[in-house]
């Protein structure tokens, strides 16, 4: 059996055994869909795909450095997937199981880390030295997160998981 067939199989049955296999127990969902099949199609792949591309790509898991970097930009950049992610929702029409992931990570992961740092940068926190350090202690625990997802997007398209291509240490 190839490495991509054993990947195909390797995608759990049901949303349940998908979230708990790549760590994103933190996600509450109603009863039912948790154990409903979860089988992505083309659509599905597609999507995760794409998002995935992104966030790989993003702040959201890659490294900022204490001497680089700036927080307006970093926040700027995470809740820029929120518009990211509507636009892939809507150029793969159908991409329900990619859905039924993207959506609670959007809403549950990112979106408290977004708006409690909109209210506190539209006060001026990132002029603020200690309230930038707590913005990147934050940003540490939001990309442990985000790199769980980018794992699971990459087993949801079917494709190599490059999250951990990189020595960021």
């Amino acid at each position: 059996m190839t490495k991509k067939k054993s990947r195909s199989k390797a995608v759990q049955k049901s949303l349940k055994a998908f979230i708990e296999r790549w760590g994103l127990t933190s996600l509450k969902f109603k009863a039912g869909p948790l154990q409903a099949e979860f089988k992505p199609q083309d659509t599905d792949k597609s999507a995760a795909w794409s998002l995935y591309v992104e966030l790989l790509t993003r702040i959201t898991t890659q490294p900022l450095s204490a001497d680089h970097g700036d927080e307006k930009t970093a926040l700027d950049s995470i809740f820029s997937l929120f518009a990211t992610t509507r636009t892939i929702l809507k150029e793969n029409r159908g991409c329900t199981e990619f859905s039924k992931v993207a959506v609670p990570v959007l809403n549950q992961i990112i979106r408290p880390f977004t708006a409690k740092w909109h209210r506190l940068s539209l006060d001026g926190a990132f002029s603020d030295k200690s309230k930038c350090r707590e913005f990147r202690k934050e940003l540490v625990l939001l990309q442990a997160e985000l790199r769980k997802y980018t794992k699971a997007l990459a087993d949801i398209a079917d494709v190599e998981d490059l999250t951990e291509l990189e020595d960021n240490s």
